[in-house]
C-alpha cells in the first residue's frame, strides 16, 4: 500500500555498505511510489513505473552508482513524465470528468513525519490538489512534486529533468502560482470535516434535501467520474441547490450498500460497497463548515482495489 513518507536522503556507497540491489531499491520504493503517484494520479501506473525503474536499476551497474536515491528518482521522473504524456491523450477521449484514483492512506507511515510535514505530504496527495495538478503540463508537474510535496533541492531537480537550475526555478514558481490560484488554502479541522462526512451521508443517505442545503456551500459543485463505466454526471455540477437535488434523487440506489469511513488521499472519505465489493468513493472537499466539493468516484476500475 503506497503512503505519503519522506525522501530521506542517501549516501554515497548506499548499494555496497547497504545490502543487495534489492535492499537499496526496496529502502527507496516508498518516495518512488509517492512521486509516481503524484504524477500519475492513478495507482496501477505508479506502480508500473516503479517496476520499470527497478529493471533498470537491476540492470545498472551499482558500483558507478554514486548516489542510489537521486538515480532512482531521476529514472521514476522521467518514466513518469512519459507515461503522463501518453496518458493525457487516452484522457481527451475519457467518458465525463477523470479524477484521481484514490489512495488510501489511513495506514502507519515509517518513518512517522512529523506534524507539519504529513500536512505538506498529504496535502499534496488530496484529490482537489491531484485535480489541478492535471491542467500543469508534465514538466511543470513533474517540478512541483519533487519540490513542494518531497523537498528536492532545486539543483537535484535540475539533474533529474536534465534542465538547467534558473529553468527549474522558473517552472516550480509557475506551477505553485497556477495551484494556488486553482486551489486556495484552507485550514481545515479533521474532526470537523470527518463530522461534516458523516453528517452529509446520512443527509444524503435519507434524501433530505434541506439537511443537505444547509450542508452545501452556495457555490458548491460536484465532480463525478463513472469513466462511462457507472452512472455518474457527464458534466460538473454547478450549485447548492443543483448538487443536492442530485444526491436526494439517487438516496434510493444506496439503500442495498453498505458505507464505511476511511482515510483517501489524507482526508476522511465515504466506500460503498455492494455485495462485497468497493462501489463507489465519495469525498468532500470542506471549507468554513460547509462543501465547497463533492467527488464521487464511481468508475470501477479506480475503486476495485480498495478494502473489501
Amino acid at each position: 500500500m503506497m503512503e505519503p513518507v519522506t525522501a530521506d536522503d542517501t549516501t554515497a556507497g548506499d548499494s555496497s555498505a547497504g545490502g543487495s540491489l534489492t535492499a537499496v531499491f526496496e529502502r527507496h520504493r516508498p518516495v518512488l511510489l509517492g512521486v509516481a503517484y503524484r504524477m500519475l494520479g492513478r495507482v496501477a501506473d505508479a506502480e508500473d513505473v516503479v517496476q520499470d525503474a527497478w529493471l533498470r536499476w537491476a540492470s545498472a551497474a551499482p558500483d558507478a552508482v554514486r548516489q542510489p536515491r537521486a538515480y532512482l528518482v531521476r529514472i521514476t521522473t522521467r518514466l513518469a513524465i512519459d507515461r503522463l504524456r501518453q496518458a493525457q491523450t487516452r484522457r481527451e477521449a475519457y467518458v465525463g470528468p477523470w479524477l484521481p484514483e484514490p489512495l488510501e492512506t489511513d495506514v502507519h507511515v515509517t518513518p512517522v513525519p512529523d506534524t507539519a510535514e504529513r500536512v505538506v505530504l498529504t496535502e499534496s496527495v488530496s484529490l482537489a490538489v491531484l485535480v489541478v495538478l492535471e491542467s500543469l503540463s508534465p514538466l511543470e508537474r513533474a517540478v512541483f512534486v519533487l519540490r513542494e510535496a518531497f523537498g528536492f533541492p532545486y539543483a537535484e531537480i535540475a539533474t533529474a529533468l536534465d534542465r538547467g537550475e534558473p529553468a527549474v526555478r522558473q517552472l516550480a514558481g509557475r506551477a505553485r502560482r497556477h495551484v494556488a490560484e486553482r486551489r486556495p488554502r484552507f485550514e481545515v479541522d479533521p474532526a470537523q470535516q470527518r463530522d461534516l462526512t458523516e453528517r452529509f451521508l446520512e443527509a444524503a443517505g435519507r434524501g433530505d434535501l434541506d439537511a443537505l442545503l444547509r450542508l452545501l456551500a452556495p457555490d458548491a459543485r460536484l465532480v463525478g467520474d463513472g469513466g462511462g463505466k457507472a452512472k455518474a454526471p457527464l458534466r460538473t455540477l454547478t450549485s447548492a441547490d443543483n448538487v443536492g437535488r442530485f444526491l436526494a434523487a439517487i438516496a434510493h440506489e444506496g439503500a442495498a450498500m453498505e458505507f464505511q469511513l476511511l482515510e483517501l488521499n489524507g482526508a476522511p472519505a465515504v466506500l460503498a460497497t455492494l455485495d462485497g465489493r468497493a462501489h463507489t468513493v465519495l469525498q468532500l472537499d470542506v471549507a468554513d463548515g460547509l462543501v465547497q466539493c463533492v467527488y464521487i468516484v464511481a468508475n470501477p476500475e479506480k475503486v476495485q482495489h480498495l478494502r473489501q
